[in-house]
């Protein structure tokens, strides 16, 4: 099967206003915070700190990758070798199974250490031959065998000896993984300590740092695209402006709000990224699939950031699930910390925090998405919805609802199934948001 990914990323390189739109999951915690990766367990009790198992960790990947909303399932090498090695869950969907290739120490987050508080220095657990095979020096034939995929991390100080470090394990990196034909993108973390620049230049510093570090990597050694910080729409627009070869993604930060993370989705699409990377936002969502399939309605212009907060809430009570915060609350946008500790010296700009009705118009030229393609149905506007009631209506009707165990139902499309499911690969913009309306009783 064709994943999705590549169809994806083929289309924006052909037409950056194509209008698709990259999602991963990211479930590579464990690699940063080791037994609590998965969460807090419903389980525990006033003053007892307790967990999730792995294996309830590994079950929401399963989950999230049958749902087929999402195009990359992030994961550690150990979890790559259980679900791809182990139990084939990729096969035969459209996604791609991808790991995290490196674990800078700025993600060392044991409980009581004080690595993260320390200038980041370069370090790799994880083996690209055990990823694509599962153990040390593949034949060519076995490559394909497991992920081909990974993420690189590097965090610039502006540090001369420690940034020179962590170019040089980039460098040696970028030649191993095109030797082996093992593909990568590229996050550029906030700096993690005191740098001596002036907070409002950072995100330009960090611009400055990625175009020219890549400026010397020949196409063959480059990375897939960017998972960077959203630091609002003037950082972002120099950016993608510079490389129209360069895609540009963002990583979710801190939990924050459901608005917080619908907000940040919508704004940062707006302005050019063309995919998100969300780890906790997901993972500490009330109801991960139903939190995900928002994500996608957000991205494919079919509602809009405060009427998916809404419609969310309304779909957790319909399922039984108490929210972790009122409604009122859960609109509120905040200033979050984009550091993967959750203490960064750099913070995303809040929005207005609104919370009045809004409406979920296709993009128009200002909002990086009209043209002439026939990715939209520009004749037709999105669903727009006065309140979050309204749309949680058609999650009344007497059809499959997002559960945690069920994937909801897409019998309307039979011609874009694949075993009974959606066929997510081979659909383009205008065939999902055909997909979402009929799914949700609107209509064409």
């Amino acid at each position: 099967m064709i994943k999705s990914l590549d169809r994806k990323l083929a289309a924006i390189h052909a037409n950056p206003n194509c209008g698709e739109f990259i999602l991963a999951d990211a479930k590579d915690a464990d690699m940063a915070t080791g037994l609590g990766a998965p969460g807090q367990s419903p389980e525990l009790h006033a003053g007892e700190v307790r967990f999730k198992t792995l294996e309830q960790y590994r079950e929401q990947m399963r989950l999230i990758t049958r749902q087929g909303l999402v195009d990359i399932m992030l994961m550690s090498a150990s979890s790559n070798y259980a679900l791809t090695f182990g139990e084939r869950l990729f096969d035969g969907t459209a996604v791609t199974p991808a790991i995290r290739a490196n674990d800078t120490t700025d993600i060392h987050l044991a409980r009581g250490s004080s690595y993260a508080a320390e200038a980041s220095r370069p370090f790799r657990t994880a083996s690209i031959d055990h990823a694509q095979c599962g153990h040390l020096d593949c034949s060519p034939e076995e490559r394909t065998r497991g992920a081909n995929l990974g993420l690189y991390s590097v965090t610039f100080n502006n540090d001369l000896r420690r940034d020179v470090e962590t170019l040089e394990r980039f460098h040696a990196f970028r030649e191993e993984a095109e030797r082996k034909g093992f593909r990568y993108f590229l996050e550029v973390f906030d700096p993690n300590v005191a740098t001596g620049l002036d907070p409002a230049i950072v995100p330009h510093y960090l611009n400055d740092m990625i175009t020219r570090m890549l400026a010397g990597v020949a196409p063959a050694g480059r990375p897939d695209f960017l998972k960077i910080v959203y630091h609002g729409p003037k950082a972002m627009e120099e950016l993608v402006r510079f490389d129209r070869n360069l895609i540009v993604g963002i990583l979710g930060g801190s939990s924050g709000t459901t608005r917080d993370a619908f907000q940040l989705l919508a704004d940062a699409q707006k302005y050019g990224a063309k995919v998100a990377l969300f780890g906790r936002k997901i993972n500490n969502a009330e109801n991960q699939l139903a939190f995900v399939q928002f994500l996608r309605l957000i991205v494919d212009g079919q509602i809009g950031p405060v009427d998916a907060v809404k419609a969310y809430h309304a779909v957790l009570a319909r399922l039984g699930v108490a929210p972790q915060r009122r409604l009122e609350d859960d609109l509120k946008v905040t200033t979050q910390s984009m550091s993967y500790a959750g203490g960064g010296l750099v913070t995303v700009p809040a929005q207005p925090a609104a919370v009045g009705p809004t409406t979920a118009p296709l993009p128009s030229p200002s909002s990086n998405g009209a043209h002439a393609c026939s990715c939209h149905d520009h004749g037709k506007p999105a669903a727009t919805h006065a309140n979050g009631n309204s749309f949680a209506a058609v999650f009344e009707q007497p059809k499959p609802l997002v559960t945690e165990s069920k994937l909801t139902s897409a019998s309307e499309t039979p011609s874009f199934q694949v075993n009974g499911r959606p066929d997510f690969a081979r659909m383009t913009p205008t065939d999902r948001l055909a997909y979402h309306r009929q799914r949700l009783g609107l209509g064409r």
